[in-house]
């Protein structure tokens, strides 16, 4: 990779196809939160299976205007239960989203990059810290990217990413993409 990504490694419980996306799309934009422990089983199925055990979890930060809009963060949801069941502890707010960025959906990877820089703000001594983010989808990877890109700033050590799911081209099956 001529450019590494700013976190370690990415763990995707599924690859994001049907039924998985129909689920997420209902959770998320339906306000359908009782898909939100179902979710978080799965992905908790797939951490099982790694030794890897972060010292803390944050879950991805939205926005202020999108967090109205929608009315819950998908990714705190699934965090909650996540941090219940391993034990291990979350920090709701030591992270925020600070720039309203048009959403990602759709833009490409470029634009995703652009669109998506210098969007977070992050409050907490993180140093020497193995970091778990927790988010509902990674697509291209730019949110996480740039996220991690913060809590490094922060002195995170190693930065986990964990997803429900990914969605996956050909040229992105290996390295710290792997599902």
């Amino acid at each position: 990779m001529k450019k590494p990504p700013a976190f370690t490694r990415t763990i995707a419980a599924l690859r994001y196809s049907f039924p998985i996306d129909a689920l997420i799309h209902s959770f998320k934009y339906q306000a359908n939160l009782a898909i939100a422990p179902i979710l978080a089983d799965l992905l908790i199925k797939k951490l099982t299976t790694t030794a890897m055990r972060p010292d803390v979890i944050i879950p991805m930060p939205l926005h202020p205007i999108r967090l109205r809009e929608r009315g819950f963060n998908q990714a705190m949801e699934i965090s909650r239960y996540i941090s219940k069941h391993m034990g291990i502890m979350i920090l709701p707010d030591s992270c925020s989203r600070i720039k309203h960025t048009l959403p990602q959906t759709g833009l490409p990877w470029k634009d995703r990059q652009k669109n998506i820089r210098k969007a977070f703000s992050c409050k907490i001594d993180l140093s020497g810290k193995h970091v778990a983010v927790v988010d509902d989808v990674m697509t291209t990877g730019a949110t996480l990217n740039e996220l991690a890109k913060t809590l490094r700033q922060q002195g995170a050590a190693e930065i986990s990413n964990w997803v429900v799911a990914r969605t996956l081209s050909e040229i992105h099956q290996t390295g710290p993409y792997m599902v």
